[in-house]
């Protein structure tokens, strides 16, 4: 256990926990968090998720304006249901991802665990760009995500950051939950809610 590991564990635990409660200070905070966890997951040959916390930094940035001018008129963004065309685009961008970053990996570097970096990095990618839109179905894409992620620093000896994942999979259940009731009150103004959407 490394003081980055950490702080990693102590920013990701409250990045997370204000996303859940759609406070903006999520975004620099999970800004400082990706900065840890550059250091640490290159130190431990996980390349591409260290090259994903780079590009947190711009997602991180653009969720950050998103949830403040991003709504309606330039307003606050709002929790909204995923588009039905949201999901098949997640997929195939995750398929494509994943493939990319998995012959960057075996091509150009010694990454300890290539397909699983591949893989994570790729869904890591599509969720935080379903979150920035404040789409519900943002949290499912991160429990799985999180479940993937608790068994790969598992494998690499990151059990402080295993944990933490495994608690960001009872706050993604928890975001989930508390988004999906701010939804409910535009089903009693009359909107139709959409049976198992998300």
């Amino acid at each position: 256990m490394t003081i980055e590991e950490i702080i990693g564990f102590v920013t990701g635990a409250l990045c997370v926990w204000l996303a859940v409660r759609q406070n903006v200070w999520t975004f620099p905070l999970g800004i400082a968090n990706n900065l840890v966890y550059v250091v640490l997951f290159f130190d431990r040959g996980i390349y591409a998720n260290a090259g994903l916390q780079v590009v947190y930094l711009a997602l991180g940035a653009l969720g950050w304006f998103w949830w403040v001018r991003g709504g309606p008129d330039g307003g606050a963004l709002t929790v909204s249901r995923t588009p039905r065309w949201g999901w098949p685009v997640a997929l195939v961008s995750f398929a494509l991802l994943a493939v990319a970053l998995w012959a960057v990996l075996t091509t150009w570097t010694d990454s300890a665990v290539p397909v699983a970096d591949a893989a994570t990095t790729a869904s890591s990618l599509v969720a935080q760009m379903m979150l920035n839109r404040k789409w519900l179905g943002s949290w499912w894409v991160w429990i799985a995500t999180d479940v993937a992620l608790v068994a790969l620093f598992a494998s690499q000896g990151l059990w402080l950051t295993a944990v933490l994942y495994v608690g960001f999979i009872g706050l993604c259940v928890h975001g989930l939950v508390t988004w999906r009731r701010e939804l409910a009150p535009s089903v009693g103004r009359g909107k139709p809610a959409l049976a198992g959407a998300s």
